[in-house]
């Protein structure tokens, strides 16, 4: 949807049309790695690039109908365990300290935090705050060896009522306990840590004239939701700057078949077209 926004500016000059409000865009990078060399940088360098009366639409998430407009994204924290116990021969066990087994009941224990922050928000999908072991890195190259370290990752989206802080001390108690039951230590390493902002107001200026150029261009009634990714919105609204996420797409990134029809770009130029000439 950068496409899209090039595509709505090119047409306003083209055909010599001013609108009574500016028009920027902003083309920032690195936002699939944490956007510290991105919009981070760019709003802790350069000084105010945005103001709270700015009318700010990001087009990094939506739906394949184009009638979700994103305003309020979950907190993102992503952990690595690493278990460290003692490795040894298979065939004599009790000389070493399999820190896989100790690493397979943490990743069982750590479904308890389902049950430890267990509230709802029905404005996001899904409602409660997700925590899943994903990643899982090899330990030793042959079946006759007794690992002495494990690592596991874990991917926990957490409501935006919730403090990160708090999380992070309800893992500690879960971990403390496995190593004192299996005799292992194990370190904790963020890869990602990011407390949400604050939700923007569904009857924000914003949100409102979006729904309105939807519903002009695709004929769909839009509505205001949540969602578990993350987006470089989530640093605007920081600074205390309503923002709608939005764009129409059928949803395959970072899939094999990754695409974007045509049709959506251009449907989406003229949503953001739509949006610059409104007063």
């Amino acid at each position: 949807d950068m496409v899209a926004s090039i595509f709505a500016a090119k047409a306003m000059i083209e055909e010599g049309i001013i609108p009574d409000n500016s028009i920027n865009l902003a083309f920032v990078s690195d936002e699939e790695t944490s956007s510290n060399m991105g919009l981070y940088y760019m709003i802790d360098s350069a000084g105010p690039l945005f103001n709270d009366d700015d009318l700010i639409v990001v087009p990094d998430s939506g739906n394949p109908e184009g009638s979700l407009i994103e305003v309020a994204e979950k907190s993102i924290l992503w952990l690595c365990f690493k278990t460290i116990g003692k490795q040894c021969h298979g065939s004599n066990p009790q000389l070493g300290n399999n820190a896989f087994v100790a690493a397979s009941h943490l990743v069982t224990k750590l479904v308890k935090l389902k049950k430890l922050f267990p509230r709802s928000d029905p404005l996001f999908d899904p409602p409660q705050s997700t925590f899943e072991p994903t990643k899982k890195e090899a330990n030793v190259g042959n079946i006759n060896t007794i690992p002495g370290e494990d690592i596991f990752c874990m991917d926990c989206r957490v409501l935006p009522e919730y403090d990160l802080q708090d999380v992070m001390k309800a893992i500690q108690i879960i971990v403390q306990g496995i190593e004192k039951q299996f005799k292992v230590q194990i370190e904790i390493s963020t890869a990602q840590y990011v407390q949400s902002a604050k939700p923007t107001s569904p009857d924000a200026p914003i949100v409102q004239m979006l729904t309105k150029a939807i519903q002009e261009v695709y004929n769909v009634k839009a509505y205001a939701g949540g969602v578990g990714a993350g987006t470089v919105a989530s640093y605007i609204r920081k600074k205390n700057c309503p923002v709608a996420v939005w764009s129409k797409t059928n949803q395959t990134a970072h899939q094999p078949d990754e695409n974007c029809p045509i049709d959506n770009m251009l449907g989406n130029a003229k949503v953001f077209a739509h949006l610059f000439l409104q007063k």
